[in-house]
């Protein structure tokens, strides 16, 4: 399965990914991440979601010249397995457009209600984006 969500907003692509770009920076504008803690020389992130669960996911790898960055699950209370994502930032003009791409196969529910699991965490990041950086066409 997967999911593929993104937003444009009326920022230079190095003042978002200044924001978003780091593996670390999830708490900073992901409103369903309380905490962030790296391990294993940075390469791996413990994040903390209200309630206390915990994800742990590792990074794949990084490009700050092309501000992307690609991370998989490797133990979570989602519903998905096999879970690969990527983080990237996209210049357009004087705006930027975030994308965030995610491919998994559901566990131990359905393909519908995984897929909506990722969805709804992918909307609440970019819902926050919005609220941090603004709406193209608004002023703000």
């Amino acid at each position: 399965m997967e999911v593929k969500q993104s937003v444009r907003l009326p920022a230079p692509v190095t003042e978002v990914w200044k924001r978003i770009g780091g593996f670390n920076a999830l708490p900073d504008w992901h409103p369903m991440v309380e905490k962030s803690e790296l391990a294993k020389g940075g390469q791996e992130r413990k994040l903390t979601l209200p309630g206390g669960a915990t994800i742990v996911e590792k990074l794949e790898s990084k490009d700050d010249k092309s501000y992307r960055y690609s991370y998989s699950i490797t133990d979570s209370p989602l519903p998905v397995a096999d879970y690969h994502s990527t983080i990237e930032v996209h210049e357009e003009g004087k705006e930027s457009v975030v994308e965030w791409m995610g491919r998994f196969e559901p566990k131990g529910t359905s393909a519908e209600d995984a897929q909506k699991a990722i969805q709804d965490i992918y909307q609440a990041g970019m819902d926050n984006l919005t609220k941090m950086f603004g709406q193209v066409g608004k002023s703000t």
